[in-house]
């Protein structure tokens, strides 16, 4: 059975469309083999006292999904899970298709219908991971090691945040020099169109770059802390 990725809403009612959305991906999931479609995203299919469980990693932190209601919350409980979050979590493990990574980089502009997202792209992520981060890029490192991430490679500073285990994003920045002022850029595995939609992809970058900025303040005041 083919499955059509869920776009997220962009319109004035957001409580209404995002519960919307929720119901729908939870009714494409239901739909699904599920332990062929753990298999092909990476998660866990479990039955826990007669209740039948998906647990996915998502952003350095455990999830479990329950059947048949379909509810996504921590494992282990905790804060409610935002519902962008959960209709993530719910299209990604619907869309996924199992394919091993590529190793082989590709830009947002490259994806289906990129580069006419590409400007809410940029200014979503890409600008504001320059304006935080574009003077004193060795503080992405710190940051994204929080979100599991690693140092990789690239550009003057760059790392790796894996924001589900088929899903790896590589953020480079460049700091300033004589002829271009700091910037920076978002990258992806040749794969990533097989395990979300663009527009997904589109909120994922966003949220962890809001993180990542959310960690850099929290570790300056740190530092300055420190100092006092």
């Amino acid at each position: 059975m083919k499955i059509s990725p869920l776009p997220l809403p962009d319109q004035k009612n957001y409580e209404y469309a995002y519960k919307l959305a929720y119901k729908l991906a939870g009714e494409q999931l239901g739909k699904v083999d599920i332990e062929e479609q753990c298999r092909k995203s990476g998660a866990r299919h479990l039955v826990v006292d007669s209740q039948e469980l998906i647990i996915i990693d998502y952003l350095n932190q455990s999830y479990q999904v329950t059947f048949p209601d379909i509810q996504v919350s921590l494992v282990g409980g905790g804060a409610e899970v935002p519902i962008k979050d959960k209709i993530l979590i719910l299209h990604y493990l619907t869309l996924a298709k199992g394919i091993p990574l590529a190793n082989k980089f590709i830009a947002f502009k490259e994806l289906p219908e990129g580069a006419n997202y590409f400007k809410t792209f940029s200014k979503r992520s890409i600008e504001p991971l320059t304006e935080h981060f574009g003077r004193e890029p060795h503080w992405l490192v710190d940051a994204a090691d929080k979100l599991g991430g690693r140092k990789v490679d690239y550009g003057d500073v760059a790392v790796t945040i894996s924001a589900f285990s088929r899903v790896p994003i590589t953020i480079v920045l460049w700091r300033r020099d004589e002829e271009f002022p700091p910037r920076s850029n978002i990258l992806f595995d040749a794969t990533v169109p097989s395990y979300l939609s663009t527009y997904d992809i589109i909120v994922v970058c966003e949220n962890i770059t809001w993180k990542l900025v959310k960690f850099l303040k929290e570790g300056r005041a740190k530092s300055i802390g420190r100092l006092c």
